[in-house]
């Protein structure tokens, strides 16, 4: 079993983050009119096609839809990993307009305030899970809080994985050391694609357990795109996509 036993605080640059701490009415996130399209003439595809939408810092949102809907898309133009059209709206992100970053900006801007959770994990195969865990501020040439570190793989359940090499790992193992990537950094958002996709349902149930107690004890914003209702039932607002627009914004019935 997995026990997510950090401590009753959890830093995110100054901000001090208790449990059960309030939910902010501060917007970490602003997405306006934004369009992102492939093709031209009559193979044109609007993959997003003009969405705003709007996240609460310490908000849980999960974005449903099914395959080819656009979710992924919108996902990955957050998380600067893609960029909209050319006119094609803008991304705020804790009063940033990443889409006005050129290209060293945008991936120094999604290192530091963007984790980002794959689908397949996405894993360096020659680094340990420490080493994995760690890297985003390793490559800030930052110094690692060992003490945060040390807490964190206890509470993914990776205590006696941590010199493993990622193909020593079960795929929930990889997953945990995903989950560890993203929120080492103490990032602003949290950005999930299909996370339990390539698992099974245990290893699943658990990965999704792990993000939702992010969220509850350490006010951690999360955007989990998923295919999957009853794992969209576990956030805290449910975000419908369909041929690249909003369906429908509504708080998840628990």
């Amino acid at each position: 079993m997995v026990h997510f036993g950090l401590g009753p605080w959890f830093v995110r640059g100054s901000f001090l983050l208790r449990y059960n701490i309030n939910m902010s009415e501060k917007y970490i996130l602003e997405v306006n009119n934004l369009v992102k399209t492939y093709g031209k003439g009559d193979s044109l595809v609007k993959a997003v096609d003009n969405v705003s939408l709007k996240v609460k810092e310490g908000e849980f949102v999960a974005i449903i839809g099914a395959s080819g809907s656009g979710k992924s898309t919108l996902l990955h133009m957050i998380g600067g990993v893609d960029r909209p059209d050319k006119n094609g709206g803008e991304i705020i992100i804790e009063g940033q307009n990443i889409t006005k970053l050129n290209d060293n900006k945008l991936a120094l801007f999604r290192r530091q305030q963007i984790g980002i959770i794959y689908q397949f994990y996405n894993l360096i195969p020659v680094l340990t899970v420490r080493e994995n865990i760690t890297l985003p501020v390793d490559l800030e040439k930052k110094e690692i809080d060992e003490d945060y570190l040390e807490q964190l793989i206890d509470a993914l359940g990776l205590k006696n994985r941590e010199t493993h090499l990622p193909n020593q790992l079960s795929g929930g193992q990889q997953q945990r050391v995903a989950i560890g990537r993203a929120l080492f950094n103490r990032p602003a958002l949290i950005l999930a694609d299909e996370p339990t996709g390539n698992l099974d349902s245990k290893s699943g149930a658990e990965i999704v357990k792990l993000l939702k107690l992010a969220n509850e004890k350490y006010h951690q914003t999360i955007i989990l795109v998923t295919h999957d209702l009853e794992i969209a039932k576990e956030a805290d607002r449910i975000i419908t996509f369909g041929d690249g627009k909003i369906i429908s914004d509504k708080k998840a019935g628990k």
